[in-house]
């Protein structure tokens, strides 16, 4: 009887853990869509402005913007970490992690000094097991990021760069590529002219300008150049964000089918030890009349 009331009272337990798990898959997966939504709506933008500022810089006119300049020598570096602030979503902070501690080990050879900044609790937490304190820490981006917030961070780093207190910021985060499919990269977005479709667009020979600039190019590359470095960088912190809510719906939705498995078998163990016990009883009330009428 203990042993049928033991397994009762796990199966019990695992059916709540199910109710915990399915919620948060639930949950994880409405937010997962409005995150898309906007990520999305940022890829086409991002992705013509940068576009935009590749064609002004190579349009064979004589401008020049100081966050288009390649720095001849690395001084000082500045790593930027994006994880998240809660777990249950599998392997994606692991993954960041991982890549981050392994990029940081190299800009350690490559910089004269590096400073480390890090979004996210877990990502505190890691950097601090490993003994590395980060120079500047963030909770507030959450699972939705508000561009003014990364627009603070952003004009910091734009302010830094162009006084040459340092020479490059490279982001650590989880890209989205698809809903199934996201993986964690690292992106150089200072100076830009390191930016995927800029850096290409300097092979390209020069041409003829196709626009018409007023009041001039200098003026327009002075405006456009930092926004397109602060929408890449709100890229960044929308693609960690989607990516986190697909990774945590994907680990709750395969901890909610482990739990259905478990409960499944614990309901076979469950029945054959009730059965044994009712089996057990009915031989004991038999032999019990046996011994009666003998």
């Amino acid at each position: 009887m203990a042993k049928a009331r033991t397994l009762d009272k796990r199966r019990a337990s695992i059916r709540n853990i199910r109710k915990i798990t399915r919620t948060m898959e639930l949950i994880a997966n409405a937010r997962f869509k409005k995150a898309m939504d906007r990520a999305t709506s940022a890829t086409a933008y991002t992705r013509r402005i940068t576009q935009l500022v590749a064609d002004l810089a190579h349009s064979g006119l004589e401008v020049q913007h100081p966050l288009l300049e390649e720095r001849p020598e690395t001084q000082q570096a500045v790593l930027l970490v994006l994880t998240a602030n809660r777990g249950m979503c599998g392997g994606f902070n692991s993954g960041v992690l991982r890549l981050a501690f392994e990029h940081y080990d190299r800009l350690t050879e490559e910089a004269r000094t590096v400073r480390t900044e890090v979004s996210g609790k877990r990502g505190i937490a890691a950097l601090k097991f490993r003994r590395i304190v980060p120079d500047q820490s963030f909770t507030r981006f959450e699972d939705r990021p508000a561009y003014s917030d990364v627009e603070v961070l952003a004009n910091r780093y734009l302010d830094e760069f162009t006084t040459h207190k340092i020479d490059r910021v490279d982001v650590v985060y989880t890209r989205f590529i698809s809903s199934s499919k996201q993986e964690p990269v690292i992106e150089t977005l200072l100076p830009l002219s390191s930016v995927e479709g800029l850096g290409a667009a300097e092979s390209r020979p020069h041409t003829e300008s196709q626009y018409e600039f007023l009041p001039s190019a200098e003026s327009i590359l002075q405006e456009v150049v930092p926004t397109s470095f602060r929408v890449k960088l709100f890229k960044c912190f929308l693609d960690a964000a989607v990516s986190e809510h697909i990774a945590r719906m994907v680990a709750m939705k395969a901890a909610t089918e482990n739990a259905d498995e478990i409960i499944r078998q614990l309901s076979m163990t469950y029945n054959r030890a009730r059965q044994a016990q009712i089996t057990g009883e009915i031989m004991e009330i038999i032999g019990g009349v046996e011994a009666l009428q003998s």
